[in-house]
């Protein structure tokens, strides 16, 4: 049926690579329209070159960051038997590297996936997740987790993250030089002129205004659109979407926020650690700054594909 959750599977890969592609076109066009209104030639190759650094950064060791900023410790079978049975068996399944397993400490249940890529991949649970959740349940949740690995999602959003705050940073640079650092203000005798740098400055900082807006809402439209995706692929790795719903029904109708949670790792989790959504249906306006699709739609498509 048109609308499904499966018929959304293809068309959700396109728009993300087609967003990633903007994200990138916006900061060379930052870059390009402040350094020629700040008249800093330089600007637009230090532009790609910082862009460049920074993703390679979060590339190697955001995986680390954000097990150290959640309080994830490894654990091995011995630990957490049926967890580690679960991910070995999800991991044949799926032909997928075993990846590391972590559990955080934590009372609310949530869980994240991690890794630049399946050889490097790590699955962290909180100890509430492990007591609320029976073993469809689990299973769902970390087949959905699964799939983000071998989506290589981790590694694009990720890369996201550092370019958005590159739009920031920038956007703030162009801001603050325009204002108090003397930029746009030479003189120039020459009127043409003058009008088109004025033309030229007032776009920047109308870029300059709008290009974080439009950066975030990229972003989590992004995330939002992953997690649709995930949900299907691992209702298919299981062959039971009825095990993922009635675990997203659980978590998000549970009470507890996480103690670790923070705006840098929330789009991670399979649910939002920052706010306790009861699943009810959002406004269009107020869903575009979620960093996870409306829990109601999610189970609901998730219900369709059981039948």
């Amino acid at each position: 049926m048109a609308g499904t959750i499966y018929t959304n599977i293809s068309a959700n890969k396109w728009r993300s690579v087609v967003t990633m592609t903007v994200f990138v076109a916006l900061v060379i066009a930052l870059g390009y329209v402040f350094g020629v209104v700040l008249r800093l030639p330089w600007l637009l190759p230090l532009a790609i070159v910082v862009a460049v650094a920074q993703t390679f950064s979060a590339y190697w060791w955001s995986d680390k960051v954000a097990l150290a900023v959640s309080g994830a410790h490894e654990v091995d079978k011995a630990q957490a038997p049926e967890l580690y049975r679960i991910v070995e068996n999800l991991s044949i399944t799926a032909g997928l590297p075993m990846p590391r397993v972590y559990v955080i400490d934590d009372p609310s249940p949530n869980a994240f996936a991690t890794g630049r890529d399946p050889e490097h991949a790590a699955v962290a649970v909180t100890s509430g997740l492990l007591a609320k959740l029976d073993k469809p349940e689990l299973e769902g949740v970390l087949a959905h987790e699964f799939s983000h690995v071998g989506n290589y999602d981790i590694r694009l959003s990720s890369i996201i993250v550092v370019l958005v705050g590159f739009v920031v940073l920038m956007s703030d640079f162009f801001l603050r030089y325009t204002f108090w650092g003397g930029g746009g203000r030479r003189n120039n005798n020459n009127s043409g002129d003058g009008q088109v740098q004025a033309v030229l400055m007032l776009v920047g900082i109308v870029l300059a205004l709008l290009s974080p807006l439009i950066a975030m809402l990229m972003q989590l439209a992004i995330s939002r659109k992953r997690e649709l995706l995930a949900d299907a692929d691992g209702a298919l790795l299981t062959r039971n979407p009825n095990g993922l719903a009635d675990a997203l029904e659980k978590i998000t109708a549970d009470p507890l926020s996480m103690r670790a949670a923070n705006k840098a790792t929330a789009h991670l989790f399979i649910t939002s650690p920052l706010h306790d959504a009861k699943g009810k249906t959002k406004g269009f306006v107020a869903g575009l700054f979620d960093t996870h699709p409306d829990p109601a739609v999610r189970i609901a498509a998730l219900r369709e594909m059981a039948l």
